[in-house]
């Protein structure tokens, strides 16, 4: 069997949806799965165990120059190994317009979703090109929404708790005689932050209880945001805050697959912690950790979601974190 999984972007989806790889291949031994994925995101797929073939899809590059010649040859050439294969199946797991349009190019039988789910973009075009489209439960959490359209349409019961399957290479010691947490606290949406203030006082709390602090940032403004946290902790002078470089995707899973657990806001980093199997609090600003977030339905025990308006509060997060810890030791 050769199945191809369509999900280009964003971190987020994409990694909500690895675990539908560990699913086909254990209902399915021998399959072949590809993917086709935005090149950001393609380094972090090619880390799944039993993926195949990962074939970059550059939209966003190619929407900004379409009429150049150099698009056309880059399109031709996508197209090309596209249909190359012949596949069983094609899982357009996006149900956007731009990835029915990719589903459509592949040469094989291909299913999406038939309805949009609360809090989801959905699309009608993904069921319009679809050969079957699968309806779902709407109320549905978006990890489980990829894997039961999968399984749907393959025929097999997935496991209840989902396997991600991620291989993270191993570090060379750092020389840190503590055990490392880190502080996720990018976001693409303000709206999704933790006040500057609280990630210090939580991170004097941490360090007294005898924690290193490790701060992954990308762009000028996380950059900012974790060294006024460094600074504040006085990172200069005990070196137990260490702020990260702005690093690839596949570092950043070697680098926080080599921490003792994390905490962070509603962002992909985040989910990419619950994927790694950390112990971990996930912050929600608004109430959607139900579609989003860790849940003990998926084995989560050691890994919690908390909200609060407009933020959750430095004594329910510092509450969740031992909780937490207490869980991950049982």
């Amino acid at each position: 069997m050769r199945v191809l999984i369509v999900k280009l972007s964003s971190l987020g989806d994409v990694i909500h949806a690895m675990p539908v790889v560990q699913d086909i291949r254990r209902a399915h031994p021998g399959a072949v799965v590809d993917w086709v994925v935005e090149p950001g995101f393609a380094p972090l797929v090619r880390r799944l165990d039993g993926i195949g073939e990962v074939i970059e899809c550059p939209l966003r590059r190619w929407r900004k120059g379409w009429w150049t010649a150099g698009v056309r040859r880059e399109f031709g050439a996508f197209k090309a190994r596209l249909q190359h294969d012949r596949y069983d199946a094609v899982l357009d797991l996006q149900g956007l317009t731009k990835s029915a349009f990719v589903a459509r190019l592949a040469r094989g039988t291909r299913y999406a979703l038939a309805n949009r789910t609360e809090g989801s973009s959905w699309e009608p075009a993904t069921a319009w090109v679809a050969d079957h489209a699968i309806r779902v439960e709407p109320h549905i959490h978006a990890m489980d929404r990829s894997r039961l359209l999968a399984a749907m349409a393959l025929s097999y019961t997935p496991d209840p708790v989902p396997h991600h399957g991620l291989r993270a290479r191993p570090l060379a010691a750092r020389g840190a005689s503590r055990p490392t947490i880190a502080f996720v606290h990018g976001s693409s949406r303000d709206d999704k932050l933790w006040p500057t203030s609280s990630w210090i006082q939580l991170g004097k709390r941490l360090l007294g209880d005898g924690f290193r602090l490790a701060l992954p940032q990308a762009g000028e403004a996380e950059q900012t945001r974790a060294e006024l946290i460094a600074a504040a902790l006085q990172f200069e002078r005990d070196l137990q805050v260490e702020v990260w470089p702005s690093l690839a995707l596949d570092a950043v899973l070697d680098r926080l697959a080599a921490t003792q657990g994390a905490i962070g806001v509603d962002s992909g980093l985040s989910h990419l912690a619950v994927a790694l199997g950390l112990p971990h609090v996930q912050l929600y600003n608004f109430p959607t950790a139900w579609r989003t977030g860790p849940q003990p339905a998926h084995g989560h025990h050691h890994q919690v979601s908390i909200e609060g308006r407009p933020t959750p509060t430095l004594e329910a997060v510092w509450a969740a974190w031992n909780a937490v810890r207490v869980a991950d030791t049982a």
